[in-house]
């Protein structure tokens, strides 16, 4: 099967080494790829949201099947964009239509499908320039602390947690007068803080039935022990320890089921993952937020973790037969470390040479590369999370190890990662960097 997939991330190459592992898979292309992806398939210089281009290459491929990534190219209907051309429409294509990808692109869409479908969240009120100064008097009364979402997608960076009310005012001015955000914060929403720990759960859905995928923890935050500024992800581990299978039913029950059963209700075209962002709250789970992809880093742990072929899912998943496979799991650890560029989430160069990649890992470690690219035959640095190092063990702290063990002999200018990520599920990691 002539496959594409779109995307140049860490969850991308992940998702190519696990394709380009299945008997189906002849050949595979990813567009754009980075450095790590072409170990896997052959790369192609498309940009992820020029539709037109996508779709001429498709033809002139004969690509059989599509998987998407990233999500702009979802919330921006890509796969409407297929379903409405004759050329591509019998594609098999692994990613929801624009409608059920606003689950991701619209915290409100996302919101209201919750309150219609009984799935338990945070309770919330949406604003905008119409309903400012209501918005300014909700905010200033709301307990604390109180949480602000932009409403549209924001690279992961439109989540404010306010601790003041002082704080919440002016970040809420910020947001909808100043378009802190641009257009993903012309409208708020406002919602209460829930104290917890929290997990990503995901499943591969055909719109009708699901199979649930292991689920992972990250680490947003730069500094050890969870400090400092958010990113886009700092290292994950899988499976988490407090997702026990008495909270894993109720997350079925309250949220998996109602949600997939909402979307077949709705008529709602959705063939692929689902991520679910959760938070234990004295052992009931609540929805943050819904993603309309795989998670990343997560995917660097989950998907080392599937036994079962990946493509033979997705195309069940794309004739609605998902009820007639099995999915096996891996049931060692995983553990997934991100480095980064000096400065990341802030500013950061690029292009530093990276060397140690090609130290023999072993079968049970992988190098799964994000922000890389190579010229003449060099592997350099392009962007803030570089790569990360995924390893199997026994339990968490094993798994740690290796994935450091490794990181230690991988280096470029202002190298910089996590010697912690996993730590609450441990006595400690044995090696310090």
């Amino acid at each position: 099967m002539r496959i594409l997939l779109l995307g140049s991330g860490g969850r991308e190459h992940a998702l190519a080494w696990k394709i380009n592992e299945s008997v189906w898979t002849n050949p595979l292309y990813i567009a754009p790829g980075n450095a790590g992806t072409v170990q896997c398939g052959k790369n192609i210089s498309l940009d992820i949201t020029d539709f037109d281009a996508i779709g001429k290459f498709c033809i002139s491929e004969k690509i059989e099947m599509i998987v998407v990534g990233p999500e702009e190219p979802l919330v921006n209907g890509l796969y409407d964009h297929f379903k409405a051309s004759d050329d591509l429409q019998k594609i098999y294509f692994i990613g929801p239509s624009k409608n059920g990808a606003q689950l991701e692109g619209s915290k409100a869409f996302a919101k209201a499908f919750m309150k219609r479908h009984n799935i338990p969240t945070a309770r919330h009120q949406e604003f905008d320039s119409s309903n400012f100064e209501e918005g300014v008097h909700y905010v200033k009364e709301h307990a604390l602390p109180v949480v602000l979402k932009a409403d549209g997608l924001a690279a992961g960076k439109g989540v404010i947690i306010c601790h003041t009310s002082v704080e919440a005012v002016s970040e809420f001015e910020l947001m909808i007068q100043k378009a802190k955000f641009g257009e993903a914060s012309r409208k708020v929403v406002v919602e209460e803080f829930l104290n917890g720990i929290e997990l990503s759960v995901f499943v591969l859905t055909d719109g009708k039935n699901y199979l649930l995928l292991p689920e992972a923890k990250d680490y947003k935050r730069i500094g050890e022990g969870d400090t400092g500024l958010n990113t886009g992800g700092m290292g994950a581990v899988s499976p988490v320890p407090f997702a026990t299978p008495g909270f894993m039913h109720k997350v079925e029950e309250r949220i998996i089921k109602p949600t997939i059963a909402g979307l077949h209700e709705e008529g709602i075209d959705y063939k692929g993952f689902l991520f679910f962002g959760l938070i234990n709250v004295n052992g009931e789970p609540f929805v943050i937020e819904y993603n309309c992809r795989m998670g990343d880093p997560e995917a660097e742990v989950v998907i080392p973790r599937l036994e079962t072929d990946l493509v033979g899912l997705f195309v069940a998943a794309t004739q609605q037969e998902l009820d007639t496979v099995k999915l096996r799991v891996d049931e060692r650890s995983s553990v997934t470390v991100m480095a980064v560029s000096h400065g990341y989430p802030g500013n950061y160069e690029k292009g530093f040479e990276i060397t140690g990649l090609k130290k023999d890992a072993g079968k049970e470690t992988f190098i799964f590369h994000a922000g890389t690219k190579q010229i003449e035959g060099k592997i350099l640095t392009n962007g803030g999370r570089v790569l990360s190092v995924s390893s199997y063990g026994k339990n968490i702290s094993e798994a740690a190890d290796r994935s450091l063990k490794i990181l230690d002999g991988i280096d470029f200018e202002g190298i910089y990662y996590r010697t912690d990520i996993g730590y609450e599920f441990k006595s400690q990691i044995s090696r310090n960097v």
